[in-house]
């Protein structure tokens, strides 16, 4: 959208003076981003908040006072609320953390590439889009209602957190105890049973086989095999089966698609 604005202001929130130092270097070397202000503690991250109308915070979790989670609360209840990213050094604050719809959970040492990565995420539903008319999530989606279930799927490895956009997700394959997410980055491993990921996505993903959800937006066909069929999805060499019982379903719905 080219009326959108190019610069996004951004509000560090820290009380930790060499981690707001770290993130505002970074924020120099990263395209579209300026630099606000800078606090140490909720109170203060609310008077900015008033005075500067930033678009995107970068908060700290563990602060003095109110601790961040609850400060992004407050802040996700004010109209047309500037993209949170969450900076911390714990990764256990993650699942609450998603109650408040962050934009981003980067965890400390935050990376020039995380943090760029994130923010790039941040700006496709940014302030500035929605005062540009870019319009909101919902309207993006095409539909009048919010789509079901969360926009991200957090993963916890040796490797850190990570944060799965759900609409780069092709399927959720049940393995032994664990259960696959494919995406077009490749496979992560979830702690979430797919029985728990079909009741919160059933408008987004189809049942397929008894250890298979698929994305809808992604089918692009089915594939006779000797066993019986598999869903083709985009993005992916992954075909999930089909089972028998769930066969008619799965063509009604690609009839749909057509």
């Amino acid at each position: 959208m080219s009326n959108i604005p190019s610069t996004l202001g951004v509000l560090i929130v820290d009380d930790e003076p060499l981690a707001r130092a770290r993130l505002a270097r970074q924020l120099q070397a990263i395209d579209g981003c300026q630099l606000l202000g800078e606090a140490a503690d909720g109170e203060s991250a609310l008077q900015q908040l008033d005075s500067l109308d930033p678009d995107l915070l970068l908060l700290d979790i563990e602060m003095p006072g109110d601790n961040g989670l609850h400060l992004a609360e407050q802040i996700s209840n004010r109209p047309n609320p500037p993209a949170i990213i969450f900076c911390t050094a714990h990764d256990e604050f993650a699942l609450p953390a998603f109650a408040v719809a962050p934009s981003g959970y980067l965890l400390k040492p935050v990376s020039l590439e995380q943090l760029a990565q994130a923010i790039a995420k941040a700006r496709r539903l940014s302030k500035p889009q929605l005062k540009a008319g870019g319009g909101t999530l919902q309207e993006e989606a095409g539909t009048g209602s919010q789509p079901s279930g969360r926009r991200q799927i957090k993963a916890v490895s040796r490797r850190g957190v990570q944060l799965l956009d759900v609409d780069d997700i092709r399927c959720f394959i049940a393995e032994d105890k664990y259960v696959i997410a494919h995406h077009s980055r490749g496979e992560t491993i979830l702690d979430e049973s797919l029985k728990e990921l079909e009741s919160e996505f059933s408008a987004r993903f189809v049942r397929v086989h008894r250890s298979a959800l698929v994305a809808v937006e992604h089918i692009v066909g089915l594939r006779k095999v000797a066993s019986g069929y598999q869903v083709q999805l985009d993005g992916t060499d992954v075909e999930p089966p089909v089972s028998r019982r769930l066969l008619g379903q799965v063509k009604e719905c690609i009839s749909e698609l057509a």
